[in-house]
């Protein structure tokens, strides 16, 4: 077992050196990119045309998250062994889930720029409202689970300080990111990713070795619960693997950095975009997810208590010098190219569903130069807003589930609207509401756990669980499969949940969300006269350096209004 403090192994000269390494290479690259005369489009999307390589890499180096790898540690420790199977394998398959919705939003709004501004498109004002402040909401949290992954990593290898490492972090992103935009981002992941998947075919392996090689495994059989050691653990399942199902479709569907890829690649190239981020989220967390189920096997307690801070506590420990600069880079690496990809998501928000949307509706062309300025500020009021919440220090893994919960509000409503004519504006927002006010209480312990309304809740929670698997038929099968398997998988789960499922508010609060919007949202437009045409969003949705886009909209929407 590790001694309870650490001595940082790093010194201020070694530490330095290599943020310097990493940060100053990134800028190098971002600056070769970057143009005299930059292009707002060019900023958002990079003008829809990127090829298989780079976009395949950015799509896998933004789903691994710094917080991924920190938290597939985490479930791998509680856990045990399938606790990195049910973190890893569910959101690698989930990229695969949302690679049909992905080629549908595609193919009716190919040259949109967030899913926010196809919203307006669809639907008007207030579900592009909601959808954007959702998006900001949760790209802000990602921003800040990544400044605290980047803070307890420095703070745990080097004499930096909690909250120095979080600065450090921040304005190292925000350096190589705020010039080039969203150009920068993709294609330092390319490089990011690359070290992140070198990194874990070196690491793991000597981490294994050095802990004991195959004898850990019965040497440390004594620090494993049943549980734990059961490669099906019902626990593992119900408290992290189910909850993360749910959640990780809603990530796929509702977070802008993946739209925003969508938007970018070359239309042909998105099938073999999404299957190669597949496999390599999936090896890759899976992989550092087993760190985890090590430091379990080998006794080891998380330095203060805090199980954020046992992969670089482990890697502290054990690794030596040349390998733990490795880890350090490819940790920095992986937060830096989430965290370059939510700067970029944030800016395209603001710039796209506030500035733009709101010169267009008052029927004024946009400024470039202007929308420039804007997306750039909006980088550097979102750091400075990471860096304060991120000194609050809250549990990695905790904010990820709550964000896909939250953002499961949105799925049905989001997919509806870009295959069912008769959804409208106020079903999507009705209903979204509706699911956000059932979700909170439940997602936080509110609802008592006797009588009547637990149950109710219950039963909310089997139609959510037909309506999960029902989505993921549908992108692939189409409505009737889709309707056979949501309903039987509700059936099955009927008798497991009811009376039982309470106890497991995150689970529960996510299947409710699922549920309730879907519920909601049919009941509102299957009665609707509304029969909307797609071809509109295509009209409707445009470059804003293009001089004929937009021009339509507002007769176009205003016509929509009226008929409303």
């Amino acid at each position: 077992m590790p001694p309870a403090q650490l001595e940082p192994p790093f010194g201020l000269i070694v530490t330095t050196g290599l943020l310097v390494l990493f940060f100053g290479g990134t800028f190098l690259m971002s600056t070769r990119i970057g143009r005299r005369k930059e292009n707002a489009d060019s900023y958002m999307t990079a003008g829809h045309g990127i090829g298989f390589g780079v976009s395949a890499a950015s799509m896998t180096a933004t789903w691994i998250w710094a917080s991924s790898m920190y938290a597939s540690v985490t479930s791998g420790y509680t856990y045990g062994v399938s606790g990195p199977i049910h973190y890893g394998l569910w959101g690698a398959l989930m990229i695969l889930f949302i690679y049909p919705f992905g080629r549908r939003i595609r193919a009716v709004a190919p040259h949109a720029h967030t899913l926010a501004e196809v919203m307006h498109a669809r639907h008007g004002r207030s579900s592009q409202l909601m959808l954007a402040g959702s998006n900001v909401v949760g790209s802000v949290i990602s921003l800040m689970s990544n400044f605290i992954a980047g803070g307890a990593l420095i703070a745990m290898l080097s004499p930096f300080g909690f909250v120095q490492g979080v600065v450090i972090i921040a304005a190292g992103v925000l350096l190589y990111t705020l010039w080039s935009g969203f150009r920068a981002s993709v294609l330092t992941d390319f490089a990011q990713v690359v070290a992140m998947l070198g990194a874990v075919v070196v690491l793991v392996p000597a981490l294994f070795l050095v802990l004991g090689g195959p004898a850990l495994f019965t040497e440390g059989a004594v620090n494993v619960t049943p549980q734990q050691a059961d490669f099906f653990s019902s626990e593992a399942f119900l408290e992290q693997g189910a909850p993360y199902i749910a959640a990780v479709l809603a990530y796929a569907i509702g977070n802008q950095t993946i739209a925003q890829r969508l938007f970018a690649v070359r239309e042909d190239l998105i099938r073999p975009t999404f299957v190669t981020a597949t496999i390599g989220y999936g090896a890759t967390v899976i992989g550092m997810g087993m760190i985890g189920v090590l430091a379990l096997y080998a006794g080891i307690d998380p330095a203060g208590g805090e199980t954020n801070n046992l992969l670089p506590q482990v890697a502290a420990s054990y690794l030596p010098g040349v390998l733990l600069a490795v880890f350090f880079v490819m940790i920095i690496g992986s937060l830096s190219s989430t965290a370059d990809s939510d700067l970029s998501a944030l800016s395209s928000i603001v710039m796209t569903d506030v500035y733009g949307q709101s010169l267009r509706g008052r029927g004024r062309r946009v400024d470039p130069r202007t929308m420039l300025l804007v997306g750039r500020l909006t980088m550097v009021v979102a750091t400075a807003v990471a860096v304060v919440f991120a000194s609050l220090r809250l549990d990695i893994l905790d904010l990820l589930v709550f964000v896909g919960a939250l953002w499961g509000a949105l799925v049905f409503p989001v997919i509806a609207s870009f295959y069912w004519g008769r959804v409208t504006n106020r079903a999507f927002t009705v209903s979204v509401l509706a699911a956000l006010a059932v979700f909170l209480p439940v997602r936080f312990g509110a609802v008592p756990d006797a009588g009547l309304l637990p149950l109710l809740v219950e039963v909310l929670a089997v139609v959510g669980v037909g309506v999960v698997l029902g989505l993921m038929v549908f992108g692939f099968t189409g409505l009737r499969p889709a309707l056979a398997i949501g309903a039987v998988a509700a059936l099955a789960a009927a008798p497991f949940v009811l009376g039982f499922l309470r106890d497991y508010e995150a689970l529960t609060g996510s299947l409710v969300a699922y549920a309730v919007s879907t519920l909601v949202c049919w009941a509102m437009s299957v009665r609707s006269g509304q029969d909307f045409d797609f071809a509109e969003i295509r009209r409707r949705t445009g470059d804003f350096t293009d001089p004929g886009a937009g021009d339509d909209d507002d007769a176009s929407l205003a016509a929509a209004r009226a008929e409303r």
